[in-house]
């Protein structure tokens, strides 16, 4: 036992750290932290379950069993151990790569100790179970990392996946990328026929669901307006040239001029899809929304590619930018004033946001701030994060892994091509947004980890071979 202690004694205490973090934000904020419209969505959604043509419900259904405990901050406690289960799995995969203790250690330190990371954790909100489903998935798909994955490992990944697209939809990319990654490898058809099958069965089971009630097959009918959003800020009618009953979604050149941010304007009531349509989440508004967006990319590329790009950017720049809103950004920071729900509205079919709350933690005060506790976590928050240009250096050295890594280089790349997927693929289709960033940052450091494994494997290779020659060469050692 003391030799296991000391052969992992770097991590266990950055792990220790970790957990004293995240007691002292469960200590601060009692129950958990809440985000303005999707919080009471998936908490209404949870005590009443009914598909909803807007999001999916995977992180409601996880409300939902954890109901009978009637309390939030049972929820927060769950979502910060799946974040120290994240670095946890980070570490073991590097560990069996051959990285030293130490260096895996640093390696997980942002997951670990990212202000932003904890803050999001405490959120209610989906990101903390969805990168632990996924973290969980790539770990059985890596366990084995020079060999590859057999079929009855990639058998629950596939299903953890395929959860994990229920949980936020943005997952969805994520399938058949990694199923290419599979298949890469040599003889790796089998494992990549298990995991495409058991990622079907619960996005195929949810889509049954959503048509018995909303009448179509689906995950959402949300993804058109999204888009639109997306191509909305460059789309020019004289150079989409679109039908006739698509004219009108081109922004007008004062709404233009306020320079709204896609993910601000399709919330805005004067944005044409909520002047044009009863419901923009309805099959007919989404294909229409999905349609103009489409023409828009093709007949813009070069537009559509530089927005991309420029919330890329702003995922690795030193400064953090108010965006979408400033309102949106403030409400990632650890607040110093309990919150205030609005007034008789509901998100998911009951009286309001407020009653919801109090019903599932069975209290009156579902949003509480006590100090000095949430002061500490307000200070730490200050400076302790990852600087965007760190991110930036660190996926650029797991981009170089894909191409340099000897022996592992199959493995970086799938551990690269989640990260990369989770970064650009909400960015391409809605707009950034700093809590999209925090998912793809695990997979980034695990790519970047598995590079200097590899590269640390062949060093050590190379300086024994040397090592032998010598030998060979001497004639007191010769045979």
């Amino acid at each position: 036992m003391a030799r296991w202690f000391g052969t992992h004694s770097f991590f266990l205490v950055a792990l220790a750290g970790g957990v004293f973090l995240r007691w002292t934000a469960v200590l601060g904020y009692p129950g958990v932290l809440w985000f303005t419209g999707d919080s009471y969505f998936y908490l209404g959604r949870a005590l009443r379950p009914h598909p909803s043509p807007s999001k999916t419900l995977g992180y409601s259904f996880l409300l939902n069993l954890m109901e009978p405990l009637h309390s939030l901050t049972a929820v927060a406690v769950v979502q910060h151990l799946m974040g120290l289960a994240v670095a946890v799995m980070i570490y073991l995969l590097l560990r069996r790569a051959g990285l030293p203790g130490w260096a895996a250690t640093l390696v997980t330190l942002p997951v670990l100790y990212d202000a932003y990371q904890i803050e999001l954790e405490h959120l209610l909100m989906s990101e903390a179970l969805f990168t632990f489903l996924i973290a969980a998935g790539v770990t059985l798909l890596l366990w084995r990392t020079r060999t590859g994955p057999t079929w009855w490992l990639a058998l629950p990944a596939g299903l953890l996946l395929g959860y994990a697209v229920l949980v936020r939809s943005a997952g969805a990319p994520l399938i058949p990328v990694i199923l290419v990654c599979l298949l890469l490898r040599r003889r790796g058809w089998r494992a990549g026929v298990a995991f495409g099958a058991a990622a079907a069965v619960p996005i195929v089971s949810y889509m049954a669901w959503f048509h018995s009630v909303q009448g179509s097959y689906g995950l959402t009918n949300s993804d058109g307006l999204y888009l639109w959003g997306r191509t909305a800020v460059f789309a020019d009618c004289a150079k989409i040239r679109p039908p006739m009953h698509e004219d009108g979604l081109c922004l007008t050149p004062e709404l233009k001029k306020e320079g709204y941010a896609p993910g601000h304007l399709i919330w805005r009531g004067e944005a044409p899809p909520r002047v044009i349509f009863e419901s923009t989440v309805t099959p007919e508004a989404n294909k229409v929304l999905r349609d103009f967006a489409i023409r828009a990319m093709l007949a813009q590329p070069g537009d559509y590619l530089r927005t991309v790009a420029d919330g890329v950017g702003k995922a690795f720049s030193p400064d953090r930018f108010p965006y979408p809103t400033a309102a949106t950004e403030a409400l990632y920071h650890f607040p110093a004033d309990p919150q205030v729900f609005p007034g008789g509205k509901s998100w998911g079919g009951g009286d309001s946001a407020l009653l919801d709350a109090m019903t599932y933690g069975r209290t009156s005060t579902p949003s509480r701030v006590v100090q000095p506790h949430a002061g500490k976590m307000i200070d730490y928050q200050r400076d302790r994060y990852l600087p965007g240009p760190v991110l930036g250096v660190i996926f650029a050295v797991g981009a170089a892994g894909t191409l340099l890594a000897p022996r592992l280089r199959r493995t970086v790349l799938l551990a690269w091509a989640t990260a990369v997927t989770l970064l650009v693929f909400p960015i391409a289709s809605a707009d950034f947004d700093y809590r999209y960033v925090l998912p793809a940052t695990p997979f980034a450091c695990l790519a970047a980890g598995l590079f200097l494994a590899a590269l640390g494997g062949a060093v050590s290779r190379w300086w024994g071979s040397r090592g032998a020659r010598r030998r060979d060469s001497d004639p007191a050692t010769a045979p």
